[in-house]
């Protein structure tokens, strides 16, 4: 693997999640992989899952781990090509990336959208420049549209966890919120479920939700969620922003909200999330702390996630 950004940098879905379950069985069996490595960790904004498990799967491959948050550390950066830098930006990615170049063997970024501009966001132009100007393998930690490390986390814990021999169904539905979201999550999960081609995938929404066609092409949309829930096996609950008027709420109905009596229309479906979750506004205290939750468990399956795309991004470069 010659970099990580989304599913299409992916060869083998289904090996790539053998190898995270099998490091879960066996989680230093390549402690000897990563030795005299190094991994950069850039931060533009904020983490926990994400920061914590990719430090310890790093640490578990034998790698040193250094982390530094832009936003906070480092100089204001620029990203235009062809930019006149007289304004609150220092320091120009073309100028920046390389040099981390020479201090890495593997640079992670992590950056969200501004919400505010679709096309700015949807070039990727944050993550791309430093994969273009790096020289070194890319992982995305979140960028403006994708987050991969998450979904394949979540492909890995329904394959953990399914046990029937049927294709599962898998609800995407979105949820309230009290702030407009990005939707990289929603786009990222969409994208991989249907790469995955492992299910029976719906995503259900309030109207003017739609994600970009580009991710959600292969799945089934459905307006009226108590239908879409029916027969659930699965059901990932997200909020997004609009994206057609960017960056909007139109609609923040608490109805939409997942609740135990939802819950009666499914095949005793799991509930997932990617957390923070904002408790009884996307989901009710009722689920999250029930049995039908597999929020914990998911958070944990992101080590596993991570140390699995390392190790792959390390023995393609040996």
């Amino acid at each position: 693997m010659k970099q990580f950004i989304s599913v299409q940098d992916v060869p083998d879905i289904n090996a790539l999640v053998k190898k995270a379950l099998d490091y879960k069985q066996d989680p230093l069996k390549d402690q000897l992989l990563g030795v005299g490595k190094r991994i950069g960790l850039l931060f533009l904004n904020p983490s926990l899952r994400t920061r914590l498990s990719t430090q310890i799967a790093a640490r578990n491959l034998g790698m040193e781990v250094i982390v530094f948050n832009v936003d906070k550390d480092g100089w204001a950066l620029e990203f235009e090509e062809g930019a006149i830098m007289s304004g609150n930006t220092v320091e120009h990615v073309k100028d920046a990336a390389p040099i981390l170049g020479q201090y890495f063997d593997i640079l992670c970024i992590r950056t969200f959208p501004s919400l505010k501009n679709r096309e700015d966001d949807y070039s990727e132009l944050v993550i791309q420049s430093f994969a273009a100007y790096a020289g070194i393998p890319v992982v995305s930690l979140e960028s403006a549209t994708l987050h991969p490390l998450q979904s394949l986390t979540d492909i890995i814990t329904i394959q953990e966890t399914f046990k029937d021999n049927k294709r599962p169904k898998i609800v995407l539905t979105w949820a309230p919120h009290v702030k407009p979201l990005p939707q990289c999550v929603a786009n990222s999960f969409a994208q991989w479920v249907n790469a995955w081609n492992g299910a029976d995938f719906i995503i259900t929404h309030p109207a003017d939700y739609e994600l970009a066609g580009e991710f959600t092409k292969g799945a089934t949309i459905e307006y009226n969620q108590d239908k879409a829930l029916e027969g659930a096996d699965y059901i990932y609950v997200k909020n997004w922003s609009t994206y057609t008027d960017y960056g909007k709420i139109y609609s923040n109905d608490p109805g939409w909200m997942l609740t135990e009596e939802k819950l009666q229309l499914t095949r005793f479906a799991r509930v997932m999330h990617c957390l923070p979750v904002r408790r009884n506004v996307e989901l009710s205290d009722e689920i999250l702390d029930g049995p039908s939750s597999l929020v914990t468990r998911e958070a944990g399956n992101r080590v596993w996630a991570a140390q699995a795309v390392l190790s792959e991004i390390l023995i393609d470069k040996s």
